[in-house]
């Protein structure tokens, strides 16, 4: 008994009195009377203190785990997997909210996480402001598709920072948890609201440093710095690096008889067509007004050849529709591949890519010319 009051005589916050073990301070109940009652309700709220102690270290190590992160990929992943780890659950995934979608940032334990935002009742648990229990107690059983396996209870908690909805917390287990989990669950997703809203800023603002306002693409300061790390990286490895320079056939045309409103869309719908030709880890650039590249790592000249002339191809065909206009336009197309076409550094490979589109020009346009 000395130890205990020891213990909480010297303890200035909970945090001290972790290495207090419940089993080492609890009282013997030994007998039926009154003093066999005190020890056993002095038990019970030892028992309570030491659950408050447990939840409060977990909830400051996860403050601590998250506090220092901001891209929002880790972040979320160092989220579910303490979620699980501290619950003992199988799956779990973040969503948030982007411009009216929803997307799947991490998740863990599901099959299909591309699924989940299919659901028709997404909307509903992201606009309410309570946490949402489905317990399955074997007459109710859920459609497998999504998880692995068959959960006893499935949680979603909406993530709101100062009343503003962020996405949803989704946590799936194979046994019903305790009202002290729910809690610190719930302390939990507090935490990470504060962390997810900081992440979420701070994407932004790389996204506006980074990126188009118009079209979405890299810049052209943040492309040149893309640019000079792909030709370092495919000096070092031998590896080609395939580069398209290309702007749209008569746009001053377009902008003078239709308005730079028009042309903006056009502008639009061609960065649109050029991510879908593209290959997945191809880096595309606006380079100024109506004049784009597109980084094609380890791209010899048979594949930068494959993708100009789909990329030209699809820009040929398709139809830029305003109201009652039709809008039709062609691009043309300069190529060049290193080390096929031998340059020292990525400023002689843009050079020599915009030599060959304006070779493309003076041919007669809506064409793909290799230097």
């Amino acid at each position: 008994m000395q130890f205990i009051v020891g213990k909480l005589n010297d303890a200035k916050s909970l945090s001290d009195l972790e290495d207090c073990d419940s089993q080492e301070c609890l009282l013997p109940v030994d007998s039926a009377d009154e003093l066999g009652e005190s020890a056993q309700a002095y038990n019970t709220l030892l028992q309570a203190l030491s659950n408050s102690i447990a939840s409060e270290s977990a909830v400051r190590s996860f403050n601590n785990l998250l506090s220092s992160q901001l891209e929002l990929e880790i972040l979320a992943k160092n989220a579910v997997d303490r979620i699980l780890r501290y619950l003992d659950a199988d799956a779990g995934a973040v969503i948030i909210e982007r411009g009216g979608e929803f997307e799947v940032i991490y998740s863990f334990g599901i099959k299909d996480p591309s699924g989940i935002v299919a659901n028709e009742n997404l909307w509903k648990l992201f606009e309410s402001s309570t946490m949402q229990r489905n317990v399955f107690d074997g007459k109710l059983t859920i459609d497998c598709t999504l998880l692995s396996f068959q959960p006893d209870e499935v949680l979603t908690l909406p993530i709101v920072y100062k009343d503003v909805p962020l996405g949803l917390l989704v946590i799936a287990t194979r046994k019903i948890l305790s009202s002290r989990s729910l809690q610190t669950l719930e302390m939990f997703n507090q935490c990470f609201s504060l962390a997810l809203n900081n992440a979420i800023t701070y994407d932004q603002l790389q996204k506006l440093a980074a990126n188009d306002p118009l079209t979405g693409l890299y810049n052209r300061r943040f492309g040149m710095t893309r640019l000079t790390e792909e030709f370092s990286r495919s000096v070092r490895t031998h590896l080609p690096l395939g580069l398209l320079i290309f702007d749209i056939d008569h746009f001053k045309r377009v902008n003078d008889t239709y308005g730079h409103t028009v042309g903006d869309k056009v502008l639009l719908n061609l960065a649109k067509i050029t991510a879908m030709a593209a290959r997945k880890g191809d880096l595309t650039i606006r380079y100024g007004g109506e004049e784009f590249i597109v980084i094609l790592p380890g791209a010899d000249k048979k594949d930068c050849a494959y993708i100009a002339e789909r990329l030209r191809h699809m820009v040929e065909e398709s139809i830029i529709q305003m109201g009652d206009i039709q809008i039709r336009v062609t691009i043309s197309i300069g190529v060049a591949s290193y080390p096929e076409y031998n340059v020292e550094n990525e400023h002689a490979l843009i050079k020599s890519a915009d030599k060959a589109l304006y070779m493309a020009k003076d041919q007669g346009r809506n064409m793909v010319v290799f230097a």
